[in-house]
């Protein structure tokens, strides 16, 4: 296996025939940390969909995770999809269950079938994040940022090779948006290749990490300046 995980050359990106983002090329290697900003509209989400086969990609040439995004078939999806991980900013948890039965859930839900090793395998994500103890909770009997938390255990139940976050932390205040931030840390330390959107410029310079701008329909690396 390369060394990259993520290679996108010539690419354009549309959305309902308008083009949002124009000859874009980026390598991304393993274990690389990755800032995406830009202003809202800009083609952060786009690009991220694309990422993860929500959007078609229908010019120039793009692989992640050894998939081919120009020509994946619907039925590859699922398992390109195990090989990423996604946090989203609003959670996207089940609130008709306990967090512990919305990680089986995904789980079951992409091909495990032991109960002794899904059951492992949940407690092994959310000792990672810290959540452990409020497995049979409901997500409304936590926090923003709990919740935030084990939305990155659901991303790593897989044991992706690449975690696409995108504005994990646009929902939560300052201090719980470090919180969730030394998790990814973390999670990156181990080798997991993150790529992460964000408007939380605090968290750039905090945490500086090599850095890309979406804007005017390009994709460019940006120096971030020191204090």
């Amino acid at each position: 296996m390369s060394n990259t995980i993520l290679s996108l050359q010539n690419v354009s990106i549309f959305q309902e025939n308008t083009s949002i983002l124009a000859n874009i090329s980026l390598n991304v290697n393993h274990g690389e940390f990755i800032y995406l900003i830009g202003k809202t509209g800009s083609g952060k989400s786009s690009l991220m969909k694309t990422l993860y086969a929500d959007l078609n990609l229908t010019e120039g040439e793009g692989t992640i995770v050894d998939f081919d995004l120009r020509t994946l078939k619907e039925s590859q999806i699922p398992f390109l999809r195990r090989k990423i991980g996604i946090v989203f900013q609003d959670f996207k948890l089940l609130p008709d269950r306990t967090i512990y039965k919305n990680l089986l859930f995904v789980l079951k839900a992409t091909g495990w079938t032991n109960q002794n090793e899904m059951d492992n395998r949940i407690e092994d994500v959310l000792d990672r994040v810290g959540m452990l103890d409020h497995a049979n909770k409901m997500p409304h009997q936590i926090s923003g940022g709990e919740q935030q938390r084990v939305a990155i255990a659901r991303a790593l139940l897989n044991d992706p090779e690449l975690i696409l976050a995108d504005e994990p932390t646009g929902n939560l205040d300052p201090q719980t948006s470090v919180e969730v931030m030394e998790v990814l840390q973390k999670i990156n330390a181990n080798g997991r290749t993150i790529i992460m959107a964000t408007h939380d410029y605090a968290l750039l310079m905090k945490y500086p990490a090599k850095t890309l701008k979406c804007e005017g329909g390009q994709i460019f690396e940006v120096v971030q300046k020191t204090i």
